[in-house]
């Protein structure tokens, strides 16, 4: 079997962390007197934590001085990791566990390539680390999706071409960013969101080993 660099976003594709993510916005939110509902916080996805907040303080028409920005993206992390203490593999999202395993069963290289600063620790806690044979995440980037950079990085450091990439979505910057660096995108959640992706699941139940083949011979 030839090989593809299989690369995954973190937030929504493996793991349901967007929830925890939501509760933390939603309490600085709230100390801000800034309505913030689960529509709101789709404008959230797939962006680096600092441009979050901003989208949340135009969101309140609220200005802020760059100390007090400072205060609130250090409080939304502390947050944010308390709600990660008791995380454990039941986080891991339906379907994905069978899809790792078939890809390192049939030596496919994969990697993680995700805006979040805390995708390692989160790895480690739901015991997939081994299963990725690079990382790259928001401590290893400058440029936040839809820039291509992380995927790209991860590509490199699995010796791939953009080409010979494939890269698994939620967000639509996601989606973007593998197509503007020319690799193959696979949008995980909603067709009409994520119609700019080359293929488009509901979810990794959806998506058959039978699929990853016909990827891999692409």
């Amino acid at each position: 079997m030839t090989k593809k660099a299989f690369i995954f976003d973190l937030d929504g594709v493996i793991v349901d962390t967007a929830k925890y993510h939501y509760l933390a916005w939603q309490k600085i939110a709230n100390e801000l007197n800034i309505e913030f509902t689960h529509e709101h916080n789709e404008l959230l996805k797939g962006v680096s934590r600092v441009r979050s907040l901003d989208i949340i303080l135009e969101l309140g028409k609220v200005e802020a001085l760059q100390e007090d920005k400072d205060r609130w993206l250090v409080q939304k992390n502390e947050d944010y990791l308390s709600y990660l203490v008791d995380m454990d593999e039941s986080e891991i999202l339906p379907g994905v566990f069978s899809i790792l395993q078939f890809l390192k069963e049939n030596n496919q290289p994969i990697a993680l390539g995700s805006a979040s600063k805390n995708a390692r620790p989160i790895l480690e806690k739901t015991g997939l680390l081994s299963y990725f044979d690079a990382v790259v995440d928001g401590n290893d980037v400058t440029n936040a999706k839809p820039d291509p950079e992380v995927f790209l990085m991860a590509a490199k450091l699995l010796n791939a071409t953009p080409e010979n990439s494939i890269v698994f979505e939620d967000s639509v910057a996601g989606v973007q960013a593998a197509n503007i660096g020319n690799m193959t995108s696979i949008g995980i959640g909603d067709a009409n969101t994520l119609h700019e992706a080359k293929h488009i699941f509901k979810d990794f139940t959806a998506i058959d080993t039978h699929f990853i083949e016909e990827l891999i011979k692409e």
